[in-house]
């Protein structure tokens, strides 16, 4: 993957770098050499030595053996590793523990040097804190702030659909840490969705698993399948994109958890006796799939009515209804198809449908960056609401 543009100079608190200034990323092939023994070894070397520097300079220092690190719970597991709930027993602090095999696939040996560093480099109330890295041979164990009340992907299929006060606090945290790592750290997150956004008893979002290599080291090592249906339609084409695919991301997630369902899934999958408005003007119910380009500007329609009609959906099934969308067809709706909104209409706030609609906007020039949307009137009243989400996290 590489990646264009030299990191621009910072620009003054509250401004924007112009359109021409956001670093873009060109997709490609990663390089995958094979590993020697000798390679290997090397590797170790340079990552023993970058763990060491790393905690040198932690602001909390935290001597991390896993003999000191209790087990408590298994929190997540794929592919590529485990995350695990743990007590770090000398300081009785609550951590959570990513065990990463470092031979599971050759891009990550070179990627997660990086991405230590950057964790380490992060210090944001709405990023999750880094806390030291050690290895395990063949793995490496990275430790983490541990949010009790898990990640809202968790959350809402245990509790259902989440209120939009709620969500619009979510919106505002997940925009906060987006514009912290891009505007300090050059960096695009690229993997925004309900599983990576942690919540605990405190009130506090916070993201996780951010970086170049965020999909490569998922805490729970997501399937490609997992991570693409958030991709923005430039993604999945293999175009050029830039912070604003997050923001894509962002949109989707967002109606995932007001309406307490994936928006590109299957009504057929609730109890028959839910309200099927709430899927109105999603990729929702079941009907026979169609995947074509949309359809071209009404003549006679003012703007605002045929932007509304070019992003009303004709239904997908992603199970059941009588047939089975694979990935690769599902991948083409999102990219040719208008995408899913807030609805049904007068149901939320119609501040909280602008605001989603504009982060679902398909061409990626309209859409706007994290740091624009934070001054979105929906946001303005996040931020100033007196909702209490202390509160709400002791509901459940």
């Amino acid at each position: 993957m590489n990646l264009k543009g030299q990191k621009p100079a910072a620009t003054p608190s509250g401004t924007d770098a112009p359109e021409s200034a956001l670093l873009s990323v060109t997709n490609g092939p990663t390089s995958a050499p094979v590993t020697a023994s000798s390679k290997r070894m090397t590797y170790h070397t340079t990552l023993s030595n970058t763990l060491a520097n790393l905690d040198m300079n932690a602001e909390t220092k935290y001597d991390l053996k896993d003999e000191d690190l209790k087990d408590l719970q298994e929190l997540g597991a794929g592919n590529g590793g485990s995350v695990k709930k743990v007590e770090h027993v000398p300081t009785h602090t609550l951590m959570a523990k990513k065990i990463v095999l470092i031979d599971a696939k050759p891009s990550v040996r070179k990627q997660i040097l990086r991405e230590l560093q950057i964790m380490h480099n992060c210090h944001s109330d709405y990023i999750i804190s880094f806390y030291g890295a050690f290895l395990s041979d063949p793995n490496i164990c990275i430790c983490m702030e541990f949010a009790d009340k898990g990640s809202l992907d968790g959350i809402y299929k245990r509790i259902g659909a989440i209120d939009i006060d709620v969500v619009s606090k979510v919106a505002l945290a997940v925009l906060e840490g987006l514009t912290y790592l891009y505007d300090v750290h050059r960096i695009i997150h690229r993997d925004i969705k309900p599983s990576n956004i942690l919540f605990n008893s405190k009130g506090q979002i916070k993201i996780c698993d951010f970086g170049v290599s965020g999909e490569l080291i998922n805490s729970i090592a997501d399937t490609f399948v997992g991570t693409s249906t958030y991709m923005s339609p430039e993604r999945i084409q293999g175009a050029q994109y830039t912070v604003k695919s997050d923001v894509w991301s962002l949109g989707i997630s967002l109606i995932e958890l007001a309406l307490g369902r994936f928006p590109f899934s299957d009504s057929s999958s609730d109890d028959d006796d839910s309200d099927l408005s709430d899927f109105e003007g999603t990729l929702s119910p079941s009907k026979p799939m169609t995947l074509s380009l949309p359809p071209p500007k009404s003549k006679g329609l003012d703007t605002k009515e045929s932007k509304r009609n070019k992003r009303k959906s004709k239904g997908v099934s992603l199970q059941g209804g009588g047939m089975t969308m694979s990935i690769l067809e599902l991948l083409q709706h999102i990219v040719n198809e208008p995408a899913p909104r807030l609805t049904p209409e007068g149901r939320f706030p119609k501040m909280a449908e602008d605001f989603v609609y504009g982060c679902l906007m398909k061409d990626p020039d309209q859409r706007k960056t994290p740091k624009d949307l934070l001054q979105h009137e929906w946001i303005v009243h996040a931020r100033e609401t007196s909702f209490d989400l202390e509160a709400w996290a002791g509901t459940f």
